[in-house]
């Protein structure tokens, strides 16, 4: 669980899990003070952490020596729906073969699944 407040500096957000405490704002073009990363940002990083842990244990079960793997995710939206896309490169050489899996594999990350699904999102006043 995620507890989250916003006070009265134009628009930064503060979060902690209990473990963590994490930030977001909005940049200085729409009010923010651009003390952190939008929430977009936040989106897109959940999902790349999300994606690149995956790979990662995917391949070291595998025991595939891929090296380091780096993504670069954007978002935007289109018609009504958001857009994901993520480029991912390795370090090392990789088979064809093993590509089209990644792909699969990066397509299955809990993250992944998540936003691809429909989602029943609640709103409580308390």
């Amino acid at each position: 669980m995620i507890n989250s407040f916003i006070d009265t500096a134009k628009y930064k957000v503060t979060h902690s899990n209990g473990r963590h405490q994490f930030f977001a704002d909005e940049p200085q073009e729409k009010g923010g003070l651009d003390t952190a990363p939008t929430p977009d940002e936040l989106l897109e990083s959940a999902l790349a952490s999300c994606t690149l842990v995956t790979l990662r244990m995917y391949t070291d079960h595998k025991q595939w020596d891929v090296g380091r793997i780096d993504m670069n995710i954007s978002l935007h939206r289109e018609a009504g729906k958001t857009i994901f896309t993520r480029e991912l490169s390795f370090a090392n050489a990789i088979t064809e073969e093993q590509k089209q899996r990644l792909i699969q594999v990066a397509k299955n990350c809990p993250v992944s699944k998540t936003l691809s699904a429909a989602s029943e999102l609640h709103v409580i006043v308390k």
